[in-house]
């Protein structure tokens, strides 16, 4: 997802948003609820072992695909003859393959929250950390002969000081194609990412996909939990076969399911209804 923040800022400039936006950066007026999401995901062995397993299995997958011509992860945007296309996987970049636990850290420590400017900032600073398991992946799949693209929602704008981050981390980039897609790169690049999965199938026969929120793997990731539900159970063959995901408990599409992606509401009033959308036990 993300896709990382390009929804939110798409909402402050009246676009389409994919994931949660929030109030200005001013001091919070509750406890932060993303205090245990992101402690997990910044210091927790469970959150590398979750991360390490993931890669883990891709390797097995990408092997299996192959072997197999027919073999594609993107049934939508692949059409055509395409059996005998270069190989190609794509993954999202924020919290797939970079960490970006420390910017969500800093927002619970100073009592602020995501606006574009400071999220900029923070990708100017090149903080983040690869995710356990993508560097040594994504050089396995390069060695094999597969691009490697990146598909994701930081902007033109940020793609420089990310580009730079990721080859000093040592993902690899795709020599002389462009291999990393970011959102309004074209007209038709929105935070929806199902035009640049069909670019990539142009040429490219997609083997794998990677990401840590729904809407990386499918444009159908908006809606109710109960919508949600729905296209997930529609599409849940392909977890673990050919869409990897990756944990991500701290922000994401499943965060605005419960409030209908209504960004308007009061924050008491989100943090209302998704609370309302909790299934707790009675008690008794």
């Amino acid at each position: 997802m993300r896709n990382r923040y390009f929804g939110r800022l798409a909402f402050v400039f009246g676009l389409a948003a994919a994931v949660p936006a929030f109030a200005a950066d001013v001091p919070a007026a509750m406890p932060d609820d993303n205090l245990n999401a992101v402690l997990w995901d910044q210091t927790s062995v469970e959150a590398q072992a979750n991360a390490l397993g993931a890669y883990a299995l891709a390797r097995i997958r990408l092997d299996e695909a192959l072997a197999d011509k027919n073999w594609t992860a993107a049934p939508v945007e692949q059409t055509g003859n395409y059996q005998d296309f270069p190989p190609a996987i794509i993954l999202d970049v924020d919290d797939t393959v970079l960490n970006t636990s420390p910017y969500q850290a800093h927002n619970i420590t100073a009592g602020t929250s995501f606006t574009p400017d400071s999220w900029t900032k923070y990708v100017n600073a090149q903080q983040d950390k690869p995710i356990p398991g993508a560097v040594d992946f994504t050089q396995y799949a390069a060695s094999k002969g597969v691009k490697v693209f990146y598909v994701t929602n930081r902007t033109a704008d940020e793609e420089k000081p990310t580009v730079e981050e990721m080859k000093r981390f040592g993902f690899p980039m795709g020599d002389n194609v462009d291999t990393f897609l970011s959102a309004k790169e074209q007209p038709d690049w929105g935070s929806a990412k199902g035009t640049r999965r069909a670019f990539i199938a142009k040429n490219y026969r997609i083997l794998l996909m990677f990401g840590d929120n729904f809407g990386d793997f499918t444009d159908d990731y908006k809606g109710t939990v109960e919508e949600r539900q729905k296209v997930f159970e529609a599409n849940s063959a392909h977890f673990g076969h050919d869409w990897i995901a990756i944990a991500n408990p701290t922000y994401g599409s499943f965060e605005s399911a419960p409030y209908k992606g209504d960004y308007k509401l009061p924050p008491e009033k989100q943090r209302q209804l998704k609370q309302d959308a909790l299934k707790p036990w009675d008690g008794k």
